[in-house]
């Protein structure tokens, strides 16, 4: 008989937004209606932009043709995608990054969820916490993250980001192989400055750590001392990987789209101390497993970098962010302790009355039809929180705070 990798079975039996959605769907088929607005799910409203749309149409009517088909691409993405990537993203900040070193995928999580086939099960794991559950539940899938108590596993080092700290995760006080950081940071909102990422770029450098920095939201940054990239830092090209994602910054959550950074700098050992080049790793890996973004999906990213594509997704982001600040506002306005709104566009915003998040959670969907994300479900320091998102229509958000100030 063939055996199950038990270390699935150490999951929990749902992902956070499942269990969510069951939820949801049973008060809507017990209140048939009530017309339910969600705050909770991080998807996106808005539809393509206008240059993104004419790029697509076009990718699409070459496919119609023989001497313009494309069949399969190359598994680390089309050059155009990869040197506009270079040239905007990068160079445009005085970082020195080669199309080379960037590789297409269909969406950060896939990337997220896979870097961890190129580095050892037996590593140590950082991991701030409150967390996007996919860099747990992907460590968890191959062992690395050893068994669950109480909400907690008992491989990783999980470092609190919380209110008394000022959401600023302490370092680590043993050496740890792997870290991983997002900001700005989902859940929180919370962002790093310059000098505060340098901490923790200069711990990897003293440690030989490798950092897994998750990069998806940092078009909403506003505040000119906090870094876009990791590697806007001195030394990250040398012990940083970057994942960045077109969902939330171009809509693309139904279109899949992405890329990651590995610079040829970033080594990991082998047992006997051979130093190994990740991007060498990484590309062996994806010529197995993936057969690349697709040539119409990579087009519509690329014209994002166009004049008219940067103004239009500019628009789309003021919008998102515009809904942020209202919600911030009229939150603070009731009494609320809400963190985040300004450089990311989620809000994590205290309970009251001491509720836990899942029984906040109900209250909110059973007196309101509000959906919101039970802090709880992205680690154990998320418990008395829950995460709002602004990527909602502007009339809804409106409505959502009319409900919550009834």
């Amino acid at each position: 008989m063939a055996l199950v990798n038990e270390y699935f079975l150490r999951l929990s039996d749902n992902y956070l937004f499942s269990d969510i959605a069951k939820k949801v769907n049973a008060f809507k088929l017990t209140h048939p209606n009530e017309r339910v607005i969600s705050l909770g799910i991080g998807d996106v409203t808005q539809p393509l932009c206008p240059a993104v749309i004419k790029a697509m149409h076009e990718a699409v009517d070459e496919m119609a043709t023989s001497a313009q088909f494309h069949g399969y691409g190359p598994e680390h993405g089309y050059d155009f995608l990869r040197e506009a990537i270079v040239k905007n993203d990068y160079h445009s900040r005085g970082i020195s990054i080669s199309p080379n070193e960037v590789f297409i995928n269909d969406g950060a999580k896939s990337d997220l969820g896979n870097i961890g086939d190129i580095v050892r099960w037996d590593n140590s794991v950082a991991i701030t916490d409150p967390v996007y559950p996919v860099y747990i539940d992907s460590n968890a899938m191959i062992g690395r993250a050893g068994t669950c108590v109480d909400g907690k596993w008992s491989n990783i080092i999980y470092m609190p980001t919380t209110e008394e700290n000022g959401f600023e995760p302490q370092l680590p006080e043993q050496r740890v192989d792997m870290i991983y950081l997002c900001y700005p940071n989902n859940p929180t909102g919370t962002v790093l400055t310059k000098t505060q990422l340098k901490k923790w770029v200069d711990y990897a450098l003293k440690n030989d750590s490798l950092i897994f920095f998750d990069s998806a939201y940092e078009a909403y940054i506003h505040d000119e001392d906090i870094p876009h990239s990791i590697y806007e830092i001195r030394g990250a090209k040398r012990c940083a990987i970057e994942f960045r994602s077109y969902s939330k910054t171009a809509g693309f959550t139904g279109i899949r789209c992405g890329y990651t950074v590995i610079p040829k700098e970033v080594k990991a050992s082998t047992l006997d101390g051979q130093k190994v080049e990740l991007n060498h790793l990484w590309e062996r890996r994806q010529a197995t497993k993936f057969n690349g973004a697709s040539y119409i999906s990579q087009r519509g990213a690329a014209a994002i970098y166009s004049p008219e594509g940067k103004e239009q997704i500019k628009q789309t982001i003021d919008y998102y962010m515009g809904n942020a600040k209202l919600m911030r506002e009229r939150l603070q306005q009731l009494g609320v302790i809400v963190y985040g709104g300004t450089n990311a566009p989620y809000l994590w915003v205290k309970t009251p009355r001491g509720l836990s998040s899942w029984k906040y959670f109900e209250e909110l969907l059973y007196t309101s039809a509000l959906v919101c994300t039970p802090g709880a479900g992205f680690g154990p320091s998320g418990e008395g929180y829950v995460r709002l998102t602004a990527f909602g229509k502007r009339e809804d958000c409106l409505e959502a705070m009319e409900r919550l100030k009834r």
